[in-house]
């Protein structure tokens, strides 16, 4: 099977895991890119307090974000645009979390995705002191690239996977999951849920 998935970034107003204020998304069909989407979300009610030290990370500010669409009403465009592929994040746990978590805070259902972690792919792959994004993305051979800009992480996140592959010497993301002794994840209900419970404000 052909290197095909959809890379994701989140980024958020504060430290829930609702607070989605920003998502990147690339598609990759046989290990290269071909599609690139990015924009700005307003988290759910309740969730959409815009903290400084957020800011301070990604550039967003509650000005940037109050005209923008709803999670609700943006999420159906975040999935056709995903549409069915396996996503990768860095981090996994902390985006699929984020996804979830917003799902629910909207009263909406949270979706069965499969999903691949690029961090923990990173780490049986090179052989780094840090494997947080800027590095791992670095020894993917994609540098300089503006770390915490979702579509740019996401970017960063397709780059290792597309890398990882080619040095396992696999061709899809199962056999990579394997090779880097991972697994495929899940989210929606038959998931065991643990992926949302991961802290809003972790590091990648």
């Amino acid at each position: 099977m052909p290197l095909n998935f959809t890379a994701i970034d989140f980024e958020t107003a504060n430290n829930h895991a609702a607070s989605a204020c920003s998502v990147g998304l690339v598609k990759v069909r046989e290990g290269r890119v071909v599609d690139r989407a990015s924009w700005l979300i307003r988290p759910p009610f309740g969730y959409d307090d815009m903290l400084e030290w957020n800011t301070r990370i990604h550039g967003i500010t509650a000005a940037d974000i109050v005209d923008a669409p709803l999670w609700a009403d943006q999420v159906d465009a975040l999935l056709a645009f995903v549409d069915g592929d396996t996503l990768a994040a860095h981090n996994a746990g902390f985006d699929m979390g984020v996804l979830s978590a917003a799902q629910r805070a909207s009263a909406l259902e949270v979706p069965t995705l499969w999903y691949v972690c690029s961090l923990r792919v990173a780490r049986k792959t090179y052989h780094l002191e840090s494997y947080r994004l800027p590095v791992a993305a670095m020894a993917a051979g994609f540098e300089d690239f503006a770390h915490h800009d979702a579509l740019a992480d996401a970017e960063a996140c397709a780059a290792i996977i597309v890398n990882a592959a080619k040095r396992h010497e696999v061709n899809d993301l199962a056999d990579l999951a394997r090779a880097c002794g991972t697994a495929i994840g899940r989210t929606g209900a038959e998931a065991d849920g643990s992926d949302d419970r991961q802290p809003a404000n972790a590091a990648s």
